[in-house]
């Protein structure tokens, strides 16, 4: 079989248009058992994660070989991967490729094949590539359900373990009861009308901070209709329920506390928190699932790359000296 792969390097040389690049592009990056790895293939597959590196700040010769080099070890644990596959037997058939494509269009609700393939050609895909690859993803995933996940378990003890270290993770987030006074305004209203509010809100703020029932002063004086209502009632919420500046005071608030005068792009507020509600945590039955979930999928990566490791080293894997080029 090695002679089959000297052949293949002699026929890839013999290719190669003249010239010191061209040679340089068709050299073996690698050679793994009795398939090889081209340089071409190195750059042609670094060459998203490169434009993604860019995008965040200029790349010098030295960033952009270490990435490269990145990808040139995944391409050999992808080939790895590709021959145990080859090994044993392991095939999809044209079912289940049409299943998972008819799952991925139902996910993405994309009800027409010419929709889906127009959606593929947006991101520089043809129908029959995606095809390709989502096979050997397939492919991967019934290796790495043989090979690694029909492994691993995870016990009671462990989960509960997990949850007992995770309870923040697992808890329900703090919540807020809170009323106001409202004085409007707006980014076109007069200078004149806007002291006036500003003066009626200082004198009402002055009059909650003494003591005075803030429900009726909400009653009287708010300019929300709601408020005078119920008291100016903002009723429960969490964290991003409310306008930034609001959140911002009422976080550092104290049940029974009163703010300062608030301002938004709607107008004045005046600010009663009445209770901070903290967050219960979720029993653990109601969790075990996505704990078990996490715990397995933690195990299986680490189980898969020692896997890795694994068939690497009983492999006869060679990588060829390219400082200077890669």
């Amino acid at each position: 079989m090695r002679r089959n792969t000297f052949a293949l390097l002699f026929f890839c040389l013999l290719l190669s248009p003249a010239g010191a690049q061209a040679r340089v592009v068709n050299a073996i990056a690698a050679i793994v058992n009795d398939d090889i790895i081209t340089l071409y293939d190195v750059i042609r597959e670094a060459q998203p994660a490169l434009r993604e590196a860019e995008k965040k700040a200029p790349l010098d010769d030295a960033a952009r070989s270490k990435i490269r080099q990145t990808v040139l070890d995944q391409l050999l644990e992808k080939k790895l991967v590709e021959q145990k596959v080859r090994e044993l037997n392991i095939k999809i058939g044209d079912d289940e490729i049409r299943q998972a494509i008819e799952d991925v269009k139902r996910q993405n609700k994309i009800d027409s094949q010419e929709a889906f393939k127009a959606a593929l050609a947006s991101q520089g895909l043809s129908f029959d590539q995606y095809r390709a690859q989502l096979q050997e993803q397939l492919e991967r995933l019934r290796l790495v359900s043989m090979e690694v996940r029909s492994k691993i378990q995870v016990g009671e003890s462990e989960m509960r373990d997990y949850y007992e270290a995770n309870l923040a993770k697992y808890s329900e987030e703090e919540s807020f009861h809170a009323r106001h006074i409202f004085f409007r305004i707006s980014e076109k209203s007069p200078a004149e009308e806007i002291r006036r509010a500003m003066t009626t809100a200082l004198l009402v703020l002055a009059e909650a901070k003494s003591g005075k029932d803030f429900v009726e002063l909400a009653k009287s004086h708010s300019e929300d209709p709601a408020a005078r209502k119920d008291g100016g009632d903002l009723g429960i919420f969490k964290k991003g329920d409310m306008l930034p500046e609001l959140e911002k005071t009422i976080l550092a608030m104290k049940p029974g506390e009163v703010s300062e005068l608030v301002v938004t792009p709607a107008g004045f507020h005046i600010i009663k928190l009445e209770e901070r509600i903290k967050g219960k945590v979720k029993p653990f039955e109601s969790v075990k699932a996505e704990i078990e979930d996490a715990i397995y999928r933690k195990k299986s990566e680490e189980r898969f790359n020692q896997w890795a490791k694994e068939l690497r080293s009983k492999a006869s894997v060679e990588v060829k000296d390219l400082k200077g080029i890669l």
